[in-house]
């Protein structure tokens, strides 16, 4: 019971159940240190749906990393999700050295570090014994929060310079406060800085779900918080786009409690976040396939002030 939160108990969800957590999990990498993680699981059920959670590139030196994002993934395994984060090569605190070539960004070797969990996910599951034979390999999906939703976004089919990135194995995405275009759409400072930014979302085909925070304020770009809603108009996979009222880059707090991510601290804003991004995934994973529609008419009989909803047009 959280005293904290009043509005979006209104949300239906899965009442919690035990979880299990490894950490860390090791996996080689070809000319580096190995790649770390943190797996969490629930300690019962089978054909457990994965979600490989990709962190972003905040000012804190330990949540940019795969001990970050507790509130997110401890509640989707909580309700049924095998939940993988890794620690990328971006990390501060075990990432590479930020003054290598590709640094301290590494753009490229995160979407590298992603596809090895997939390509290494027996792997993953033998240093997990608990939950070892519980996966189910078929209901793959990435998440990634501002720096890991442009890797994700890459994942999940967006091209940069024509290059095709993007993973079949993925059958769903959830891009939280993920960047928008840009080129153009950057100031000129950060168009330099951030070449790599300037990718196209129309090839994004994979089912995808936005969320974004209604007062948030990127620096990269003259724009305003729309900015960050870019995939969800461009990619034709984008099936909704969920806006949190009343909260800016962290939406709450999904990065940490009190963490310095989190500029503003929201309860009812981090739980709705959490309820709503967890019913899209178990309607699309075919789990339970009327909660995103319950959810929505949930939303907006009693707790239409947290956010709002926008679906494609069909």
């Amino acid at each position: 019971m959280n005293r904290l939160i009043n509005a979006s108990n209104a949300l239906p969800t899965p009442d919690p159940q035990r979880t299990v957590a490894y950490t860390p999990i090791t996996l080689p990498m070809e000319g580096r240190q190995p790649l770390e993680l943190r797996l969490t699981a629930p300690v019962d059920g089978d054909n457990l749906p994965i979600v490989i959670l990709s962190h972003g590139f905040g000012p804190s030196n330990y949540i940019p990393s795969k001990d970050g994002y507790a509130p997110l993934a401890q509640f989707w395994a909580e309700r049924g999700m095998v939940v993988i984060q890794p620690t990328h090569a971006s990390s501060r605190v075990a990432g590479l050295d930020p003054d290598l070539p590709a640094g301290p960004f590494f753009w490229r070797e995160r979407v590298t570090e992603m596809r090895a969990i997939l390509d290494q996910l027996t792997e993953v599951e033998r240093q997990s014994p608990a939950v070892a034979g519980r996966f189910d390999h078929d209901l793959i999906a990435v998440a990634g929060h501002s720096f890991g939703g442009f890797t994700c976004s890459l994942l999940l089919g967006a091209r940069l310079q024509d290059e095709d990135f993007s993973d079949p194995r993925i059958k769903a995405g959830i891009l939280l406060a993920s960047t928008g275009r840009g080129g153009a759409d950057l100031t000129p400072d950060n168009a330099k800085r951030f070449p790599f930014f300037d990718v196209d979302f129309s090839c994004i085909n994979t089912p995808t779900l936005v969320v974004c925070g209604a007062d948030d304020d990127p620096h990269f770009t003259p724009r305003g918080p729309e900015w960050h809603a870019d995939p969800f108009h461009d990619a034709p996979g984008a099936d909704a786009l969920l806006m949190i009222n009343g909260v800016g880059h962290c939406l709450g707090g999904i990065a940490g409690w009190d963490a310095r991510e989190t500029e503003t601290e929201n309860p009812d804003a981090l739980e709705a976040t959490r309820r709503l991004t967890l019913a899209w995934l178990r309607s699309r994973f075919a789990i339970e396939h009327a909660t995103w529609d319950k959810s929505q008419s949930a939303l907006k009989e009693s707790a239409a002030s947290i956010a709002e909803i926008t679906l494609r047009s069909k």
